[in-house]
């Protein structure tokens, strides 16, 4: 069976949108009969590749909504002759998808992530800037959770905007972590943040749960946040810290950082750790088995 992209238009091409066009009149509506909310949808980088963001809610309808919508996809075009993939690298020398995830912190019907005011020396709270800083001191270990395939890190690359080195920015697109400030926002504030080492292999409910694991971990140590990179973090190889390369890495990552253990909880870390090392082992003695990858995911 040879598989070939659906086209080869460009980022935000209309032709390649009119041609999907017929799927999208079934997929928005079938999503819209579960309450899921469909912001925005564009024909992106890659070949035959879209991408839909999804509305905001809180974390655990948010995986929720993200398995119906993978499967109301999937369903829809197999339907139509076709297979939808969320794998990250379906082939290794195309662009890769991830699953780009926005985190705010609300409280009592106010996001206290965002900074009021003139007062903030980053647009954030200190709570959200404290939030923020216990993600990224426990980035290298999130990465066991949200990206834990071999295959995704043949997406985790400089020059990608896939967020390669251990950094924060604002509006930083290469940044692991990118602090946002949308349409609405005042300006000089943030609503919320991006993390981009997520994909469409990871188990979402958790992938959140170690990112808001590792969050409380800052504000119960009052982590302190780093300056922002405002430059293309590759430019500082020398002076960032290279995220993990492997599976492997993130999983040795991960067995170092305790702060998992209370949140998780032991037993449920035990069977994650131990599957990412079976993980390990499959793909290191069957080099070609990522190519059934776009079946699985």
């Amino acid at each position: 069976e040879e598989l070939v992209p659906f086209d080869s238009t460009p980022y935000c091409s209309t032709s390649s949108y009119d041609a999907a066009s017929y799927l999208f009149h079934e997929v928005i509506p079938a999503l819209h009969s579960l309450n899921i909310t469909v912001e925005q949808l564009h024909a992106e980088s890659g070949k035959g590749q879209f991408e839909m963001v999804l509305g905001h809610t809180a974390c655990m309808h948010a995986a929720d909504n993200l398995i119906y919508t993978r499967e109301v996809i999937r369903a829809i075009t197999r339907k139509h002759g076709l297979l939808a993939t969320f794998i990250p690298k379906y082939a290794l020398d195309e662009i890769g998808s991830g699953a780009h995830v926005h985190i705010s912190l609300w409280q009592n019907g106010q996001n206290v992530f965002m900074g009021s005011g003139g007062s903030s020396r980053h647009g954030m709270s200190k709570v959200g800037e404290e939030f923020l800083a216990g993600v990224l001191h426990h980035l290298p270990a999130i990465l066991a959770f949200t990206a834990p395939i071999p295959n995704s890190y043949d997406r985790i690359q400089p020059n990608t905007w896939t967020g390669a080195y251990k950094c924060w920015g604002k509006e930083n697109r290469e940044a692991p972590l990118r602090t946002a400030c949308p349409p609405g926002i005042q300006h000089g504030l943030v609503s919320n943040f991006e993390i981009k080492s997520f994909d469409g292999c990871a188990n979402p409910h958790l992938g959140l749960a170690a990112i808001l694991a590792a969050g409380i971990d800052g504000l119960r140590n009052h982590l302190s946040l780093p300056e922002p990179v405002d430059t293309n973090p590759s430019s500082l190889d020398a002076e960032l810290q290279r995220l993990p390369k492997s599976l492997s890495e993130s999983l040795e990552a991960l067995k170092e950082d305790n702060a998992f253990t209370d949140l998780i909880g032991e037993k449920l870390l035990v069977a994650i750790k131990g599957i990412r090392k079976a993980e390990i082992d499959y793909y290191s003695n069957h080099k070609d088995a990522y190519k059934q990858l776009i079946y699985r995911y």
